[in-house]
This record gives structure tokens, C-alpha cells and sequence, in this order.
């Protein structure tokens, strides 16, 4: 079955089901919130909040870009939803360490009613975090080498343990990231490209949810070596793709290069403001197909 077909089986089920016996109702929804205490928020003027914030992120520049990129309107006024990265260059995506989380441990006591969340994108969330307090919360992650703003860009990656831990896997999917992010380990670079998902599994179980990622990448066992198939196109958001296949598969070395290849046609071909997926979605996969092998050639 082709990707249309499916995704017109998957429409013809879903509307078949819409609004059906299994439909949650808004009862249902208001029961289920009764099992749940809110936060003792505290009441408190968001304007005023966010006039201050503004002040401290003009003050320094440092969290000021912080606060750009990590951190989220909250639904109550005066405080910010705060996403730690664990994407540092230099470390495995999602690692952390045991200090690390001891003091994160600490923090969510302090900063977020003692709560902290995991996420899929392999990051940790303080969920509610008073926008007042947001400069010395960021000062401890700072010391902790836990503050890197790259939240939903092309250092922020998913990436499965791969070789390196899983019998599993085909490929080692760790050293993929890492030369990854320390090629392009250039925060202004970074925030020029836009919002850029690059996910990485080890073999066709796909635990890193490649076929999701703008650009995805899967380890391959070629003859018992080694080798990367690169796929583009994917979208885990409400428009939701199966990225495409770019071609023959790559040798390990060859990754960066190939990435560098990708994001310099994406460059040269975008329109203003145009974001990965819409310059690939209007584009098509030809143009980096040519630039990627004619480089390899």
C-alpha cells in the first residue's frame, strides 16, 4: 500500500469513528481533572512579570536568548514553562548525569512544586516555573552545563543508544550525534537554519522515530558493516509525514558531509522565512538528491 492509499484508509477509518460511542465526552474530561490538584499557584500580575523578564533578558542577552528558546508561555499569568536541554555538544542526547539530576531533583523541588517531566523529544520540563524566579533557576543550570538554548534545533536531536548499548541495533546511532553537533556546533548558524528535526535510530525498529524527522537518519547492516540511510521530509506535528527516502546509504564518515550538503541546498533554495520542511515540501527531494550524490561522486 502507497502513502496516499494509507493515509486515505486511515481518513475513511477515523471518520467512521468521529464522534462515535468511544468519543470522550466533556463530562468525562471534568471527572477525570476531579483526580487532580492543580499547584498552589500564586496569583500574581503577568504583565508586571513579563515587563521585568524583559528587562533581565536585555540586561543579559546570555538568558535573554535562554529565555527565547527555552522556555514557554505558561497558562497562568507570572510563570513560564522551562525545557531543559540535554542536547550539550559533546554528550549523548538525552544523557544526564547523576549529579546532574540529583541537583535537577533539587531544583524541581525549589522552582516547579517539587514536579519534572521527560519528554520524547529526550529533554527534561520544570512545568511551572515563576517568570520572577526564571534568572537564578538558569544561573544553577548554567553552572550545571544544563542550559544550552537550542531547544528545537538542529543540535537538539533524537537519537537512540544504538551499537553502542542495544544488541539490537544494526548501527551505532551515538557517534552519528555527536559528529553531528560538533560540525554544527554554531549557535547563530543554528538559529539562521530554524526549527530543524534530525532524528536518528539504529535499525528498523526505529526507536529514535526516524521516519519522523525532517531529516532522519536509520543505522543499516550492509555485509556486516556499517551504513546510514538518510530520509527526508518527516513531520511528527499535526501535519504528519513519513519523510522519503534520499537514496543509497552512507558510510559513517560520510554523515556530516552529507548533512552539510542537505542544509546548504535547503539554504540556497528557501524563500524568506521558509522553515526545512515547507522549502522540502514545496521543493520536492530531487534538488538535495542531486547535491548530495554529486558530492559523493
Amino acid at each position: 500500500m502507497g502513502i496516499d492509499a494509507f493515509r486515505a484508509a486511515v481518513e475513511h477509518e477515523w471518520q467512521a469513528l468521529k464522534d462515535g460511542p468511544s468519543t470522550l465526552t466533556e463530562q468525562e474530561f471534568i471527572r477525570a481533572r476531579s483526580f487532580f490538584d492543580a499547584p498552589d499557584y500564586q496569583i500574581l500580575d503577568g504583565n508586571v512579570a513579563n515587563a521585568e523578564l524583559d528587562v533581565q533578558c536585555t540586561r543579559d542577552g546570555i538568558f535573554g536568548n535562554w529565555v527565547k528558546r527555552n522556555t514557554q508561555q505558561h497558562r497562568i499569568p507570572g510563570y513560564r514553562i522551562v525545557t531543559i536541554s540535554l542536547k550539550a555538544t559533546g554528550f549523548a542526547p538525552g544523557d544526564v548525569t547523576a549529579e546532574q539530576l540529583e541537583l535537577l531533583a533539587g531544583l524541581s523541588d525549589t522552582y516547579a512544586f517539587g514536579e519534572i517531566r521527560s519528554t520524547h523529544q529526550q529533554n527534561l520540563v520544570l512545568g511551572d516555573v515563576q517568570t520572577s524566579r526564571l534568572y537564578e533557576l538558569w544561573r544553577h543550570l548554567q553552572v550545571a552545563g544544563l542550559a544550552t538554548p537550542n531547544i528545537g534545533y538542529l543540535t537538539d536531536i533524537i537519537c537512540c543508544p544504538g551499537g553502542d548499548y542495544c544488541s539490537l541495533a544494526n548501527a551505532k546511532s551515538l557517534p552519528i550525534a555527536e559528529a553531528i553537533q560538533t560540525r554544527f556546533d554554531d549557535l547563530d548558524y543554528m538559529y539562521d537554519l530554524g526549527p530543524l528535526e534530525i532524528n536518528i535510530s539504529g535499525c528498523m525498529n526505529a526507536c529514535g522515530h526516524h521516519h519522523i524527522g525532517h531529516i532522519g537518519i536509520l543505522g543499516v547492516d550492509k555485509k556486516g558493516q556499517e551504513f546510514y540511510q538518510v530520509c527526508l521530509g518527516g513531520s511528527q506535528s499535526k501535519d504528519a509525514s513519513i519523510g522519503n527516502i534520499l537514496g543509497p546509504s552512507f558510510k559513517q564518515e560520510d554523515m556530516p558531509d552529507v548533512i552539510d550538503n542537505i542544509l546548504s541546498t535547503y539554504v540556497t533554495l528557501r524563500e524568506e522565512d521558509e522553515s526545512f520542511l515547507d522549502t522540502y515540501r514545496r521543493i520536492g527531494i530531487d534538488p538535495f538528491k542531486e547535491r548530495v550524490y554529486a558530492q559523493a561522486d
